[in-house]
């Protein structure tokens, strides 16, 4: 994107940041926060220097929204009254093949597997939430998730890696043993 052009930025980007937000905050939250993160950046885009990816700064933007959310009063109260979860639809095609899905007891365990492991991500710490949403669901290197959170790599790396062992602990005192076998979203489970 060499002009930065609001209405191609937010073709690009918006599907991203609701996706992350709705993991970040919940699908509650979502919708309203992505709006408010794009119309952030239209107002800053005007500004954009350059001096980092523009996938870098409107991460920071959305992680920076999400933070403030997560720790407003408004949003914890709301967590009292309801949780909020997201819901990870099924599809009965393989999306790389196009075939259908042969078994909807599959489709069925993959999204109690999904709730599961969604719950578990939302009782992280806030800071080894955002590292790994960042890295594992929207595909961020460890530098971009540095630059974007304001950080180190290492202090990204450490993180990360903390994030994972509690999720896997997490996982490992709540499911089931063939639940963590057949998880094709923690290969490393496999191995310990």
């Amino acid at each position: 994107m060499n002009t930065l052009d609001f209405s191609a930025v937010y073709e690009v980007f918006q599907p991203k940041i609701l996706r992350y937000l709705t993991r970040l905050v919940g699908e509650a939250e979502a919708e309203d926060l992505t709006q408010e993160v794009l119309i952030r950046v239209s107002d800053g885009l005007p500004n954009f220097r350059g001096e980092s990816q523009l996938s870098t700064w409107i991460y920071r933007v959305a992680t920076n929204a999400g933070v403030d959310r997560l720790r407003s009063s408004s949003y914890k109260r709301g967590l009292q009254n309801c949780s909020a979860s997201v819901d990870f639809e099924l599809d009965d095609r393989n999306a790389a093949t196009g075939e259908k899905t042969p078994l909807l007891e599959h489709q069925v365990f993959r999204k109690e597997m999904n709730e599961c492991i969604q719950s578990f991500i939302e009782k992280l710490a806030e800071n080894y939430r955002t590292v790994l949403l960042l890295s594992e669901f929207e595909g961020l290197k460890d530098g971009e998730i540095a630059e974007t959170l304001g950080t180190s790599s290492s202090i990204v790396k450490i993180r990360l890696h903390r994030a994972r062992e509690k999720l896997k602990e997490d996982l490992r005192a709540n499911c089931a043993s063939y639940w963590i076998e057949e998880n094709e979203f923690l290969p490393e489970l496999k191995d310990l």
